[in-house]
């Protein structure tokens, strides 16, 4: 259960810009824009929280499912 991975994209005209990595436990920006997006979003400190946590209310209680 330790590599389970929770990843969130955002992507606009089937390009990924950002994306937050549960592994990383920041969002990481691909374009300039998701660059920018990513170094606001990492320093809110509730959304990097509420982001961690989906790993495990969305992830680990899902695993079973699977």
């Amino acid at each position: 259960l330790k590599d389970i991975e929770f990843i969130d994209s955002y992507c606009y005209n089937k390009l990924e810009f950002i994306r937050f990595d549960s592994n990383l436990g920041k969002f990481v920006g691909y374009t300039e824009l998701g660059v920018k997006n990513a170094e606001t979003w990492n320093k809110d400190t509730s959304r990097i929280a509420a982001m961690n946590a989906q790993r495990e209310a969305y992830c680990l209680h899902n695993i079973g499912v699977y």
